[in-house]
């Protein structure tokens, strides 16, 4: 199930577009962990932030928006094609 932009709550949202603009700026990039999500967010780089992203991530990627091609990695979808 593949979610739209605009269903997602506003964190989420944040969360995915960091991680587009991350993509587009590396060229594809090689995703981001929990803890530099963080840092992208204009969080505090400590565990408890770290695991609240990884928490968000993880049910995205569930729902089909981030992939997370490497454990613990989250990446942008990419779009198929």
């Amino acid at each position: 199930m593949d979610l739209t932009w605009e269903v997602l709550a506003p964190d989420y949202q944040r969360l995915v577009g960091v991680l587009e603009a991350v993509a587009e700026a590396e060229a594809g990039g090689s995703g981001l962990r929990a803890r530099e999500l963080a840092v992208q967010l204009g969080l505090e780089a400590v565990r408890a932030k770290a695991e609240e992203l990884r928490s968000k991530g993880k049910r995205l990627v569930e729902r089909g928006r981030p992939a997370d091609e490497r454990p613990g990695v989250f990446t942008p979808r990419r779009a198929a094609g």
